[in-house]
């Protein structure tokens, strides 16, 4: 089953312009093979105040998202030292 992608208005607005081209392309391939098809599989459980939503590792950059029957929506892709706290900032 193909999920649908869905983005946060400020994944493209201010994370995506902060990495470098070439690894924002293999972030996007790695989000349309593996996201967009088992989220489950390749993606972690996070806990504490980000509970439901899930993690891909994608070289230094994480993929904080969430997934619902048939959508990924991707809350934040950071460096992994700040993504955790700029996420839990965008759900308030």
């Amino acid at each position: 089953m193909a999920y649908t992608l869905r983005y946060h208005p400020r994944v493209a607005d201010q994370d995506l312009r902060k990495i470098p081209a070439v690894a924002r392309g293999r972030i996007a391939r790695a989000i349309e093979s593996r996201l967009a098809t088992d989220p489950a599989r390749f993606g972690a459980p996070l806990t504490g105040s980000l509970r439901g939503y899930w993690k891909l590792r994608v070289e230094d950059r994480r993929v904080v998202f969430q997934a619902t029957a048939d959508a990924v929506w991707i809350l934040a892709i950071v460096h992994r030292r700040d993504v955790y706290e700029r996420a839990a900032r965008r759900l308030t």
